[in-house]
């Protein structure tokens, strides 16, 4: 499981360095995909294959499963990282993410999500966060 909150650099060629507390449980390859709120997602190759095969029952017919296909199972990039835990984010999702120089992890349990500094900053500043935190906490009875 995933957990922290980490800030690092993203190279000229679009690497970033995966947190060393991430590796581990990432495996040797995981997926990068486009995400909500202007970020990436990560996941493990079993998350990431449980996704797709629920993703494969959703009928063509349905417009919006089209667009989710589309939107999320399309944008997926396999990455594999290098002896010091690098991996090149393809430009179509640093695009998407607005990602340039400074990058922020966030470990979600099952799931890691990449945003540029800027917009982490932008999306903790606009948020409510207290009163999300506190319904939440409600629900799951913490």
């Amino acid at each position: 499981m995933f957990r922290g909150e980490f800030t690092h650099s993203m190279d000229s060629k679009g690497r970033i360095v995966m947190p060393a507390k991430f590796r581990e449980g990432l495996g040797t390859s995981f997926i990068v995909t486009r995400g909500m709120d202007k970020c990436l997602l990560v996941y493990t190759m079993p998350a990431w294959e449980i996704i797709e095969s629920k993703a494969s029952q959703l009928p063509i017919t349905d417009r919006d499963a089209r667009r989710f296909l589309r939107y999320f199972i399309g944008a997926a990039n396999e990455a594999e990282p290098d002896a010091q835990g690098r991996f090149i984010i393809p430009q179509s999702l640093r695009e998407h993410a607005d990602l340039k120089k400074d990058v922020v992890s966030l470990g979600l349990s099952n799931r890691i999500e990449i945003w540029s500094k800027k917009h982490w900053d932008e999306y903790y500043a606009q948020n409510d966060i207290d009163d999300a935190l506190a319904e939440k906490m409600s629900q799951l009875g913490i």
